[in-house]
């Protein structure tokens, strides 16, 4: 089934709006389930799951051990890092100058990068870290794959798990990040979190939710896995720039459309934007799995997207390349610009048919 969540309404802007958030059952009958998935990523790029196969315990250990982490001292926390990309981070969100509130760690989920982090992030008992940060991924690179062959299904691909492959391939690319975003104060009383420049546009009518903590942006993967506490501040945008806030849900996740994805699908899936407010009285703790190919895994649409009347709109890339130029870039700059195919409009610039 798909069930619209209530939304609360936003102020202070015209590109507002309150509606609700496609939410998909995962034990639903299986060719209906690949037609709604498709939808919901057609029209949002952006749905939560539920009945899915990840087990709350799962879910519960590693919230444990990143509450744990976030919880020492900044001293403590500064020796798993800095993100260089990998580790602690603080405030910096990529090596551009983009800027949040918030505090973060960032794994490779490759096993022995993991096990090597580990005993940074989490020295007094690094086994029981990452044996939580393991079982996670497992279980939502499961959910993902899951998903993944779902949209493979109801657009009619002849390999309906040439996705899933890439994701489970043992170079994947793919990322665990652990998003914490302290209480702002919304004067920046707060001595160890100052507020980044407050706009009218930046407030929900419920003015707990006030600063940016993590800027506009797509996520870059082909599709993310996400999971919060019980505290709001995500926020989608509709393909027509209107925001909605997303209703938080410990116990189910949400599925987000990445700019590979856009490119595989060849512009019929479009990746969301989305950004993360911060909260004057609550702490707000994501869990983000990105699934991402390996880097040498060159990105294109798949034939079936691709017809004489819907030519490519995007140049061939490795995912190395397009991770390259998302480093080059600021947080809300658009990357597929990049790699799109410029054709010429007029037609007395374009060439004739022979």
């Amino acid at each position: 089934m798909v069930a619209p969540c209530p939304t609360s309404m936003m102020i202070g802007t015209k590109k507002t709006k309150g509606m609700g958030i496609p939410t998909i059952d995962l034990s639903m009958e299986r060719s209906k389930l690949s037609e709604l998935v498709v939808k919901a990523c057609e029209e949002y790029g952006f749905f939560k799951v539920v009945n899915h196969s990840v087990a709350k315990e799962v879910i519960s250990r590693l919230e444990e051990e990143g509450t744990e982490f976030f919880s020492k001292t900044s001293s403590e926390k500064r020796r798993a890092g800095p993100a260089n990309p990998f580790g602690y981070g603080c405030k910096n969100i990529g090596p551009n100058g983009d800027m949040g509130d918030l505090e973060y760690l960032l794994l490779h989920t490759n096993p022995l990068s993991i096990s090597e982090r580990s005993k940074t992030i989490a020295n007094d008992d690094p086994t029981k870290f990452r044996s939580a940060v393991n079982d996670y991924i497992e279980a939502t690179k499961e959910l993902a794959c899951e998903i993944l062959d779902l949209v493979e299904e109801g657009l009619w691909v002849q390999d309906k798990f040439s996705l899933s492959k890439l994701i489970k391939d043992v170079h994947s690319d793919s990322l665990l990040r652990i998003n914490h975003y302290p209480p702002v104060s919304l004067k920046g009383h707060n001595k160890n979190w100052d507020p980044s420049k407050l706009e009218p546009h930046q407030l929900q009518s419920d003015k707990s939710n006030n600063n940016i903590g993590f800027g506009e942006h797509s996520d870059p993967q082909i599709l993310t896995i996400l999971r919060s506490n019980n505290v709001g501040g995500l926020q989608i945008s509709t393909h027509d720039g209107l925001w909605i806030p997303v209703p938080p849900d410990p116990n189910q996740f949400f599925v987000m459309v990445g700019d590979a994805l856009q490119v595989m699908t060849n512009g019929r899936f479009v990746s969301v934007r989305h950004r993360a407010l911060t909260n004057t009285t609550k702490a707000r703790m994501s869990m983000m799995y990105f699934a991402a190919p390996p880097l040498n895994w060159w990105i294109t649409p798949m034939p079936k997207m691709v017809t004489p009347h819907n030519p490519s709109l995007y140049k061939p890339f490795t995912w190395a390349q397009y991770k390259q130029a998302a480093y080059s870039l600021r947080l809300g700059d658009s990357r597929l610009d990049l790699f799109k195919i410029q054709r010429q409009q007029d037609s007395h610039l374009a060439p004739t048919s022979p």
